[in-house]
């Protein structure tokens, strides 16, 4: 084939590229729109933002007599280490919220979006459709995830904004006395909060891999979510149990409170690498499981 030849062709095939990116482009920007104006989204995201109001004034009323929420200092549980300092200042609040939202809360909320993702499609009979455009099933597949990511980090900065303001509402702010006991500016506890609160949607990503697999395995979005929030649960069963020790490090949950480690000087990074890479992991596998189920799975409707 000449220069000549080669060029035509890349210039044929050019606009075909360029349709295809632009539709991508395009169904990503509906699928937000669709995910964040949906009553069940608006309601989770509620839910989200009413927990840390509800654990601020709880801990406003327990020591409006002036006593302490609890002992000071540090603790092996991310919980009871950050509330113990609530009262002492109000940013303490976002990680005791983002502590108490991540064991459940925020997987729940998650696991409803993922599961719902391609199983919701298929029921309302809107799936054929989407594929008869030029994406084709893997760009869908992918842009799919793409908006359960952007609702991973929606639904943790909506945690970490409302404690923040109930936070600032309810408690002085300041400098923070880190769980190591030094101290650090109040600027630099705000950078920490907003890395712990990307540190936490990172530590999601490895339930909407699951939740979207399993999204592709069956037509009811209903079905689909249950069994990827009862998955979850069992999961965080099984991390309890003493006696199963041995595969509790491979659990995606496991790892989920070391975002605590960000509040130490230094910063404590062992963990919080075990977490991402466990999370990489999952992601990466049920990820390619999801795409090996859904490019070979036959849409009737």
């Amino acid at each position: 084939m000449s220069r000549a030849d080669t060029t035509a062709v890349r210039e044929a095939a050019d606009p075909a590229s360029r349709v295809r990116v632009l539709w991508t482009l395009g169904l990503l920007r509906n699928e937000l729109l669709t995910t964040f104006r949906r009553r069940r989204t608006l309601a989770l995201l509620a839910v989200l933002a009413a927990v840390p109001v509800l654990v601020g004034i709880a801990v406003k009323i327990e020591t409006g007599d002036g006593s302490s929420a609890g002992p000071g200092g540090g603790g092996g549980e991310a919980g009871p280490a950050f509330i113990a300092q609530i009262t002492n200042n109000g940013l303490f609040l976002v990680f005791t919220a983002l502590a108490a939202t991540l064991p459940f809360f925020l997987p729940m909320a998650i696991g409803v979006v993922a599961g719902d993702a391609i199983a919701g499609e298929s029921a309302a009979g809107t799936l054929r459709y989407l594929l008869v455009a030029p994406a084709g099933r893997s760009r869908l597949l992918l842009t799919k995830y793409a908006t359960v990511m952007a609702f991973c980090l929606a639904a943790t900065l909506v945690v970490a904004v409302s404690a923040l303001a109930v936070g600032a509402l309810l408690f002085p702010l300041g400098d923070l006395t880190t769980i190591s006991g030094t101290t650090i500016g109040f600027t630099d506890g705000l950078l920490r909060a907003l890395l712990i609160a990307l540190v936490v949607a990172a530590s999601l990503t490895g339930v909407a891999a699951l939740g979207l697999f399993v999204s592709t395995l069956t037509g009811s979005g209903i079905a689909a979510m249950a069994t990827t929030v009862g998955l979850l649960i069992t999961v965080q069963i099984l991390d309890q149990i003493p006696q199963l020790h041995a595969i509790q490090p491979y659990l995606f949950s496991h790892y989920w409170l070391s975002f605590a480690d960000l509040m130490r000087e230094p910063v404590y990074w062992d963990e919080l690498v075990k977490n991402l890479g466990l999370q990489a992991l999952y992601a990466a596998v049920f990820g390619s499981a999801a795409w090996a189920s859904f490019t070979t799975k036959d849409i009737t409707s």
